[in-house]
């Protein structure tokens, strides 16, 4: 396992780290949650990704119990988590969902330090942007958490560049924390946010890349290239809105083709993927999921195959799928 600095904070993050979306809860307790992260632990990974609204607050819960179990040193580990969503609850609404405004974020901090059993969270990401609080008011709440000691720093998740810039304009303005990283979708059908957009955002502010969904939802596992499997991602309660996407008879066409490549390199469809990913130098880090621990390990064979990816390899690779990348 390699490690990088995240942006241009010294912070030194595990090339692949491992998140609890849709897994935590779910599909995972807390028994299967301490295992699989002790197994990550073990291979090198130091980054576990979480976010307020996964399970609606049990995948911070299961998390933490997890942890309080593991009682790793604090200084050997980092836990993230995403605000804006909000948790439901009886009553009105307006400032419990869907928004960054200083009220709402003053307050979720505090929920998800209580469910993770931390002093401190190390990375706190405002979830998606919120076009009805100033981002003024924004920067200067999430500012105040580090300040007051409850994170160390934060980011952004699914920011446009221009939201991105802003924020850290106005930071710098005022001496504030700038934001430090962002958490965007990033695979092989979805690069042009994270090689385009915010190409000029690497060296004008140093941002790092937090990536998600390197396997686009499972669709760059193979499985999804004859149906949705009972047992999947795509079958899942709530998952619904992933079956299109799972489904795309171009794009898992593609797969099959990258079947071959995988084949050749002697790894499978998912390291390949991951690998692809990892490979790029302005990720900092590649949040990886499993269900399982059978899963878990295979995924860190991405590792091995990494140094496989040579240029004539990637661009085998790009042939494949650029056409279908958005």
């Amino acid at each position: 396992m390699q490690y990088r600095r995240l942006g241009r904070s010294g912070l030194q993050v595990s090339e692949l780290s491992l998140g609890s979306w849709v897994t935590y809860h779910n599909q995972v307790n807390v028994v299967a949650a301490r295992e699989m992260m002790a197994a990550a632990f073990d291979a090198g990974i130091n980054f576990f990704d979480n976010a307020e609204v996964y399970a609606g607050g049990q995948s911070e819960t299961v998390m933490g119990e997890a942890l309080k179990a593991l009682n790793w040193p604090r200084l050997n580990y980092i836990v993230s988590t995403k605000f804006f969503w909000g948790l439901h609850k009886e009553g009105p609404t307006a400032n419990r969902k869907d928004t960054l405004n200083r009220k709402y974020l003053s307050q979720a901090i505090d929920g998800s330090l209580q469910r993770l059993g931390l002093d401190f969270i190390d990375l706190v990401y405002c979830h998606r942007p919120d076009p009805h609080t100033p981002i003024e008011e924004t920067v200067w709440a999430m500012s105040d958490m580090i300040a007051r000691g409850k994170a160390l720093y934060w980011g952004t998740s699914e920011w446009s560049a221009q939201e991105i810039q802003s924020a850290w304009d106005i930071a710098d303005r005022h001496h504030l924390h700038k934001p430090v990283m962002e958490q965007p979708q990033y695979h092989l059908f979805h690069r042009s946010r994270v090689e385009q957009e915010y190409a000029r955002l690497y060296e004008d502010i140093g941002l790092g890349l937090t990536t998600w969904s390197p396997l686009a939802s499972g669709l760059l596992t193979g499985k999804y290239r004859h149906g949705i499997p009972a047992d999947s991602r795509g079958a899942l309660e709530g998952m619904g809105f992933l079956v299109n996407g799972l489904t795309d008879a171009a794009k898992n066409a593609a797969v099959t083709q990258l079947n071959a490549v995988a084949s050749e390199l002697g790894c499978s469809l998912s390291q390949l993927a991951i690998a692809w990913v990892a490979k790029n130098p302005r990720v900092s880090t590649v949040i990886t999921g499993a269900s399982k621990l059978a899963q878990l390990t295979e995924n860190l064979g991405a590792l091995e195959v990494m140094p496989k990816l040579t240029p004539d390899v990637m661009a085998r690779i790009d042939e494949v799928t650029a056409a279908h990348a958005a």
